[in-house]
């Protein structure tokens, strides 16, 4: 045997002595490796997840996964609230009113001026009749506030409450059931001079609402009074009409 025979020979039984480079791994030990490897990334990438994601239920966050990548959904913020229930704000230097007739025998009258219920059943303050609110312009504080049931022979005292009013007052009137049964030619005479159109349209049941202001003069362009009648084939409810609302803004005095 030959001197390179048997070098050759003696390198099967050690790679070290070899002069080449190492042996490669045996595919066993190569699997046993590769396994190892995909088990620490499998397990680095549920501690990720883990982290990650809040504590929730799993169909919760099986639905976050799944929402990854999606488009998000833009939401519109919720409407910010207004003075007395308004749909859009006063503009700056004015005052927000909004009065509510009654309804049947149930839904009260309501009179709101700057977000404050000057007048409404979770104050204790009305009643079937005419409701009246007056407030100072000037200021935007209450005055006074009064229900006069028509029923009952009440005329005579509305007359003289409107009458006493303030000169620069505001007057917020609602009606309740009925406001004409008792309603005498005086009280129509004083609401009339506030501008009303209505009052002497006022018939057994209606529902009515009014604004008026006592010395100066409203801006033309607001709502200032409305109604509705009683019909028996129209109304909402049993012997009434619907409820009728008016709302506005009504600037302040600039100094």
């Amino acid at each position: 045997m030959s001197p390179q025979s048997s070098m050759n020979t003696g390198c099967r039984g050690c790679c070290r002595a070899c002069p080449e480079p190492a042996c490669p791994l045996s595919p066993g030990a190569f699997k046993a490796v590769f396994l190892a490897f995909a088990s620490m990334c499998a397990w680095y990438s549920g501690y990720l997840l883990a982290e990650l994601l809040p504590d929730m239920p799993l169909s919760s966050a099986v639905y976050t996964i799944r929402s990854i990548g999606e488009r998000p959904i833009l939401k519109a913020p919720v409407p910010k609230r207004q003075k007395c229930d308004h749909w859009a704000p006063c503009p700056p230097n004015s005052y927000a009113y909004r009065l509510l007739s009654g309804g049947g025998r149930d839904k009260y009258a309501k009179i709101c001026f700057e977000d404050e219920l000057l007048i409404g059943e979770k104050i204790g303050n009305v009643a079937r009749g005419i409701n009246i609110a007056i407030v100072n312009y000037l200021t935007g504080k209450v005055i006074a506030t009064q229900y006069f049931d028509m029923y009952e022979d009440n005329s005579g005292p509305m007359t003289q409450f409107i009458q006493n009013a303030p000169p620069k007052s505001l007057l917020f009137m609602a009606t309740h059931d009925d406001g004409s049964s008792r309603l005498k030619d005086g009280a129509k005479d004083a609401i009339e001079a506030l501008g009303s159109k209505e009052i002497r349209n006022m018939k057994f049941r209606s529902s009515w609402v009014f604004v008026a202001a006592k010395g100066f003069e409203l801006p033309s362009g607001i709502q200032r009074e409305k109604i509705n009648h009683s019909d028996n084939k129209k109304n909402r409810y049993s012997g009434w009409p619907a409820e009728i609302q008016i709302e506005g803004c009504i600037l302040k005095e600039l100094s």
